[in-house]
């Protein structure tokens, strides 16, 4: 049964969409999803990409202060396409590591690709990594997290979609085949969550900028995880929480909330 510590959930924290450097980012709403974060003291924190606004140096100094702040001892951070401007990834990888990775703590195994493409807004997973994922959650685990920056599906509230994961199709494939229960993503800043057969697709929104379609707020998700059942939060920075979605990682039952906020974006 998966439990973090003490007898609490265990507890994944994602937080997307930076923007560092950009003027429409504001540290307050960073540092205090920070506070709140170590004060929730999770089990595993996910970045999501675009770290940076233009990929530069500079940005990803600003980005990596902020993240260095974080008290917990299993992160993952990926890529987003802002990130890849301007050969940004060169500085990615020298601050935070590979671009890929995988991540295994208490029976969570968390495999997190770059789905980027230089100067491109566009993504993709590339057909040459579908047999690594699908070896990489190979292994026994109690929940299996797939994180990416790009959409795999398209969300509502976003106006006419160009920059879904060009593989898409395939790449939801090679996730079913791989036994995938998560998969979590960024991008265009509105939140979102489905259920595609046996896979629930959980998108966050910014966290600090004010770059916002519709009536969205900066926010970013919590999943708590007790024995086989899923809670997933969002967060708003000073301003409280709501849930988004429930489900049961064997049955697959869930229930999904739709907040008043994303009430009001998807039906203007």
């Amino acid at each position: 049964m998966l439990q973090g510590r003490n007898g609490r959930p265990f507890t994944i924290v994602q937080l997307s969409d930076l923007h560092c450097g950009q003027q429409f980012f504001l540290p307050n709403l960073l540092e205090r999803a920070i506070a709140e974060v170590n004060e929730l003291a999770p089990n595993v924190v996910v970045i999501s990409g675009d770290l940076t606004s233009h990929g530069f140096r500079e940005e990803y100094a600003v980005a990596k202060d902020y993240l260095d702040r974080i008290e917990c001892q299993s992160m993952v951070v990926i890529p987003g396409n802002h990130d890849s401007r301007n050969v940004g990834y060169v500085h990615f990888e020298e601050m935070f590591g590979d671009r890929n990775s995988v991540l295994r703590v208490d029976g969570v195994t968390i495999v997190a690709v770059d789905s980027t493409e230089p100067d491109l807004d566009n993504g993709q997973i590339g057909r040459g990594r579908y047999k690594w994922i699908q070896e990489q959650f190979s292994d026994p685990a109690d929940l299996r997290v797939f994180v990416l920056h790009h959409h795999l599906l398209p969300i509502p509230g976003t106006g006419r979609e160009r920059n879904i994961v060009h593989d898409a199709g395939d790449a939801l494939e090679c996730l079913q085949r791989a036994g995938a229960n998560l998969v979590l993503s960024g991008h265009k800043h509105v939140p979102y969550a489905w259920r595609l057969e046996n896979l629930f697709v959980v998108n966050a929104g910014t966290v600090s900028s004010m770059r916002l379609r519709g009536k969205t707020r900066p926010c970013y998700n919590v999943i708590e995880v007790d024995g086989t059942h899923v809670d997933v939060w969002r967060k708003y920075p000073f301003h409280g929480q709501e849930k988004i979605i429930q489900f049961s990682i064997d049955t697959l039952a869930y229930e999904k909330y739709t907040a008043r906020i994303e009430s009001e974006v998807t039906t203007r």
